[in-house]
């Protein structure tokens, strides 16, 4: 059985990773337009920079949660049968055992160079302009995909989810694309679908099968479940 599980910003809120976007529509009290397009990095570098460069550093006060441990989990029964795909830029997921994984968003702890387009490990600031360690240049980004710019292994995803047996959303609000349309590319190719979520999205329509409540009750519950039918 092949499955594609799609994960968003409620699995990794059980460790304390801020979901960003409030009932205002604002990112930490910043606008959208202001940290999370090309735009605003070319109209105000400092303040993108300092912006990602804290959430960089937050990631080291949390932790993976029952959720990506349970998926971890999966994945070493599952193997190549499994692909985690995530709209996090977290390294949570990693950092629980998951190799198996895209981060369609780009990640946190990534950088990207924008003169010579690599993308190395990084952990530390980029406010003060470190030069990449590929081409020397001055020229280094948070590689995180912002609004307007083009997710990465869309191609891969998608032939993953059309492949699929069963397609699996959890803590994700279904409502940026290109992500919000595997679950009804999943239904259109004939894979069961099932929405794992705090509370059911306005894309229940598109799943066989909706489970509310915390991830870190309900994926692992999940889990554990498709375990012992494969052990059955």
């Amino acid at each position: 059985m092949r499955v594609v599980v799609l994960t968003g910003a409620g699995i990794s809120a059980e460790s304390g990773v801020p979901t960003f976007r409030d009932a205002n529509g604002l990112w930490e009290g910043h606008r959208v337009e202001d940290v999370a397009t090309p735009e605003a990095f070319e109209r105000d570098p400092v303040l993108v920079q300092r912006f990602y460069d804290a959430r960089r550093r937050a990631l080291a006060s949390v932790d993976p949660n029952p959720a990506h441990r349970a998926l971890a989990r999966l994945e070493a029964e599952l193997g190549d049968d499994l692909l985690v795909v995530t709209q996090n830029v977290d390294d949570l997921h990693g950092r629980a055992g998951t190799t198996r994984l895209v981060h369609m968003h780009g990640e946190l702890r990534r950088a990207l160079c924008t003169a010579c387009a690599a993308r190395p490990a990084w952990h530390d600031d980029l406010i003060d302009g470190p030069p990449c360690p590929a081409c020397g240049e001055r020229a280094l980004r948070p590689d995180v995909v912002w609004f307007g710019e083009m997710p990465y292994e869309t191609d891969r995803i998608e032939r993953a989810v059309a492949t699929c047996d069963l397609f699996v959303s959890v803590g994700t609000s279904g409502a940026v694309y290109p992500a919000a349309g595997y679950a009804a590319l999943a239904a259109a190719v004939g894979a069961r679908t099932l929405e794992l979520n705090l509370v059911p999205t306005m894309g229940i329509v598109a799943f066989d099968e909706v489970r509310a409540g915390p991830a870190s009750v309900v994926v692992p519950r999940w889990v554990d479940e498709l375990r012992r039918s494969r052990a059955g």
